[in-house]
């Protein structure tokens, strides 16, 4: 589920399901306006692997840890600034 919040500046996914971490990897990859291989290059991943990663398939452990984690009342969010200037480098830390 991915909202919008404040003047349309950062987008937010809530994460239950593992389809849906990969819904959200592509929606950040849209954010800063990616390709999937793009993203492969400069993360050291397989362009195929990050296609079926977003689109919900090969999951099974990540449902699991993400039901483990529900159970403990744990939310799991992942968000990213829109329109921002800058880009995060693989390792999740902002260049600029």
């Amino acid at each position: 589920m991915a909202a919008t919040t404040g003047a349309g500046r950062r987008r937010t996914w809530t994460v239950r399901t593992g389809a849906d971490l990969g819904r959200a990897v592509a929606g950040v990859r849209d954010e800063l306006g990616l390709t999937q291989q793009q993203l492969a290059d400069a993360t050291g991943l397989d362009r195929t692997y990050l296609a079926r990663l977003e689109a919900g398939a090969s999951v099974q452990l990540l449902d699991r840890a993400l039901r483990a984690l529900r159970r403990m009342g744990a939310e799991v969010t992942i968000s990213v600034e829109t329109g921002a200037d800058d880009q995060a480098e693989p390792d999740g830390e902002a260049v600029g």
